[in-house]
């Protein structure tokens, strides 16, 4: 009896193991930029982490917002192994340990939805510039990565926030406001951050399943076969409104 009492124990764990591990290794590497973010002079860039806010398009959380004269940076971290592939364009990104390929949300993509977001809870600054920044924490290779905002490396963070300082974008008293009024409005309870997670978990787990049944995970309509310069391709029937596509496989 003791015996089974204890592989029950022990597969609760390994479940709760499984479920869990994203979110830890997601705020492990979280920590390290925090850490590397505490470089900066805070009379210049005030650093804010863990921002979660609610926006007319649901919850967005943004793992760090750095708010300067040169603009906001608004920075999503990643923290993986192996070799990660990724085009700005792609619904996903790639992680390959050895002959084993994971699929992932693009962070690019990811980060332009936090920019969206700050844009409407500060839409009263219309001459903001913001800077898209992702950053990889883990001992990840970055294989491959075509895109137009910084794909970087952490130890590269710093390096490319002084290259923004060129040109002065906010005053500093606006910085101190927006600071006020970000403090002020994200959410802190720690329940609802429950649920936003939940919520992210679901919405990752219900465009894996629309893929699976051959739907577009944006719009819903069928995925059909299409020719391109390429050969084939997976494209969403609700074409030119819906732009998805797919690698093809033949089935």
């Amino acid at each position: 009896m003791e015996l089974i009492i204890f592989i029950i124990i022990l597969f609760v764990i390994f479940i709760a193991y499984g479920y869990y591990l994203p979110q830890i290794k997601g705020s492990i590497g979280e920590s390290r930029v925090s850490r590397k973010l505490e470089n900066l002079n805070c009379e210049e860039f005030k650093v804010l982490n863990d921002v979660l806010l609610n926006t007319s398009n649901g919850f967005s959380q943004i793992d760090h917002i750095v708010i300067s004269i040169y603009g906001i940076f608004v920075i999503e971290t990643k923290n993986y192994t192996g070799w990660i592939h990724g085009n700005e364009n792609s619904e996903y990104w790639i992680q390959t340990i050895y002959k084993k390929k994971t699929k992932f949300r693009n962070p690019v993509k990811q980060n332009w939805s936090h920019i969206y977001a700050l844009k409407e809870v500060l839409s009263e600054y219309k001459q903001i510039i913001y800077h898209p920044i992702v950053v990889f924490t883990g001992s990840g290779q970055l294989k491959n990565i075509t895109s137009k905002i910084p794909v970087i490396y952490k130890h590269q963070l710093i390096q490319v926030l002084m290259d923004k300082k060129n040109n002065i974008n906010l005053s500093n008293d606006q910085v101190n406001n927006i600071v006020d009024k970000l403090n002020e409005i994200r959410i802190v309870d720690k329940q609802v951050k429950k649920v936003h997670i939940h919520s992210v978990k679901n919405h990752a787990y219900e465009l894996k399943q629309k893929e699976k049944l051959f739907n577009c995970p944006r719009c819903g309509s069928e995925l059909v076969v299409r020719t391109g310069p390429y050969g084939n391709f997976y494209g969403c029937l609700n074409y030119p409104t819906c732009n998805y596509t797919r690698k093809y496989k033949a089935k």
